[in-house]
């Protein structure tokens, strides 16, 4: 099966190119790299050029992103990676034979979080382990989808915050995810620059309101108010 990796961004210019860096073994192995900006102005656009087989422009949202890079990809699996990530090695064999073996049509990624604080590995054992417990993979580990699954579960939903975890509540309908123990590993630079404790404390209040019926482009206002 063919692989395409779909990467939103939005001023990535610090990551974007040490991330497409890292994916070009499985562009070399036939892999297509797909880039979505989502109006940069830092030259994340320029610099993605190089190493992307498309770099696309759509608008700003990184569902609406990600479902342009689906529209726009050849491939029969779809992986969703954040522009400040990286696959695990062999990341497209984990990804292809792993769906073949166990019969699924998705799946992710276990994330170490790179950083400084000793938290962040705490943290990062958390999701992972929430992410077995519920079967919902948010963002940070690099969801894969078959694309015939992808089309019956209606692409991500167009809402400003929680677009991973709505997606996935739409998947598990049709299955439980591969969950994959090699890690994705993604920055930490969020976390650390925001505060560690104050980051998560956010997060769980955010996800807990979600489940609860809160409007996600209030929670997203929220979020973006703890991002200044």
């Amino acid at each position: 099966m063919s692989l395409s990796v779909i990467i939103p961004a939005l001023n990535e210019a610090e990551h974007i190119a040490t991330t497409l860096d890292s994916l070009q073994p499985l562009r070399r192995r036939g892999a297509e790299i797909i880039v979505v900006d989502g109006g940069s102005d830092d030259g994340t656009v320029e610099l993605a050029r190089g190493g992307a087989d498309r770099v696309l422009t759509a608008p700003r949202g990184r569902a609406r992103q990600m479902n342009a890079g689906a529209a726009a990809a050849s491939g029969e699996i779809l992986c969703f990676l954040h522009a400040d990530s990286r696959l695990p090695e062999g990341a497209d064999g984990l990804m292809i034979d792993g769906l073949a073996r166990s019969r699924r049509s998705w799946g992710r990624f276990d994330v170490h979080i790179a950083g400084r604080h000793p938290l962040l590995r705490v943290i990062a054992r958390m999701m992972n382990w929430r992410s077995r417990l519920t079967g919902i993979a948010t963002g940070d580990h690099g969801l894969f989808v078959t694309r015939s699954l992808f089309e019956a579960a209606g692409h991500f939903p167009e809402i400003a915050l929680m677009e991973d975890i709505a997606f996935s509540r739409q998947l598990k309908i049709y299955g439980a995810p591969l969950c994959i123990a090699h890690r994705l590993t993604t920055s930490g630079r969020r976390w650390e620059k925001h505060g560690v404790w104050r980051t998560m404390l956010l997060m769980w209040r955010l996800r807990l309101a979600y489940w609860l019926g809160a409007d996600p482009d209030r929670l997203a206002r929220q979020y973006g108010r703890h991002q200044r």
